[in-house]
């Protein structure tokens, strides 16, 4: 037996793949866009991750963030990887994701 799904629903080509990912970490936003969940992420965990990533590609979208092996640039200011922890709650691109998602 068939489902119907009513309108309006969601529709996202937003690209999402799968690794394994460093200790700790349960997604990443690259800067083509596309998002990275950890291969070990539980399912009820998905959702969750994929809306704060999505706030990290919202940001690259509209080129406030971007990064490379060295620094994040958040809205035209650099900051040393080396120096930070990185997905801390006080980053600036990290405040936002986390209060919006």
């Amino acid at each position: 037996m068939a489902f119907k799904i009513k309108p309006p629903y969601e529709v996202s080509n937003q690209p999402v793949y799968y690794a394994n990912l460093e200790e700790g970490v349960l997604g990443k936003t690259n800067n083509n866009a596309s998002i990275v969940l950890d291969s070990e992420l539980p399912v009820d965990m998905i959702k969750k991750v994929c809306d704060h990533e999505d706030i990290h590609v919202d940001q690259i979208k509209r080129g406030d963030l971007s990064y490379d092996d060295n620094y994040v640039y958040w809205k035209g200011k650099k900051y040393s990887r080396a120096q930070m922890e990185e997905g801390a709650k006080n980053l600036p691109w990290e405040a936002e994701a986390y209060k919006n998602s």
